[in-house]
């Protein structure tokens, strides 16, 4: 054989190589798949208050290590967490998610979301549900929450009133720890727990230290109460206090409108 036959040949048997070689499938890329024994679980039947507690489990059934990058819920009262961040293939992992029912009553659902390196589902939607019954019990309603006195002056003890209403089926426990404020109930002196019957209500005064510092005053007086669902409640309250000065100047200001209107 010649050498221009060789290199012939040569040229030949090299193109037919890189041709089989780019004709032969590649290796598959490795994948992370996450499999859920369970995406869904009904707790059935509980009571309002209850903290119910349940795991997913999942394994890595891919032939590269699963990443969770981060578990979501719809709303803060679900809780979740993985168990790890990483599950090497074959192994098992776990989102712990933990419901507290204190808030809600009747047939809830709350969703949890796994988000991963999982090559056919980044996102995963799993969901937990509960039919939440709720016992008789105490419920606290006031008859107002925002309160303006207008003015007040200086060195007088202004005060304001809430009507305090259970209209729930068992006894209301009330509590109120405010210093420097005095608390009646229906015209007496209050004293603490206050407790009042299902159905009836009692009507709460709050009466303030004497005003000192001039111009917007605003407070607030927490109520407590056994409510599982509102068990504290806010009451705000605000007023404009004057001066002495500043009402007798007001006064000599507007004297001969005063004066017109008698």
């Amino acid at each position: 054989m010649n050498i221009c036959s060789f290199r012939r040949y040569a040229t030949v048997l090299v193109a037919a190589v890189c041709l089989l070689a780019g004709s032969a499938p590649s290796a598959a890329a490795k994948k992370a798949r996450a499999l859920f024994k369970e995406t869904v679980h009904d707790f059935g039947k509980v009571k309002q208050g209850d903290v119910l507690r349940h795991e997913f489990i999942f394994t890595n059934q891919g032939d590269a290590v699963l990443e969770v990058e981060r578990v979501e819920t719809s709303c803060g009262c679900t809780a979740a967490l993985a168990s790890a961040n990483k599950i090497p293939p074959g192994s098992e992992g776990r989102i712990k998610a933990t419901f507290d029912s204190r808030a809600y009553t009747g047939r809830v659902t709350k969703l949890i979301y796994f988000l991963s390196n999982d090559a056919d589902s980044k996102r995963r939607e799993l969901s937990i549900t509960a039919d939440i019954e709720v016992a008789p019990q105490p419920k606290i309603e006031l008859d107002k929450y925002n309160m303006d006195l207008g003015v007040s002056l200086e060195g007088e003890s202004p005060s304001a009133k809430v009507l305090v209403k259970n209209i729930g089926e068992r006894e209301l426990r009330v509590e109120i720890d405010k210093q420097d404020v005095k608390f009646f109930a229906d015209g007496k002196p209050a004293t603490f727990p206050l407790f009042i019957p299902a159905g009836q209500s009692a009507e709460l005064e709050f009466q303030f230290p004497p005003q000192t510092r001039p111009g917007m005053l605003r407070d607030y007086v927490l109520i407590r109460s056994n409510d599982m669902v509102r068990s504290t409640l806010s009451v705000y309250v605000s007023r404009y206090v004057l001066t002495k000065k500043d009402l007798k100047d007001l006064f000599e200001k507007y004297r001969s409108i005063l004066g017109e209107r008698r």
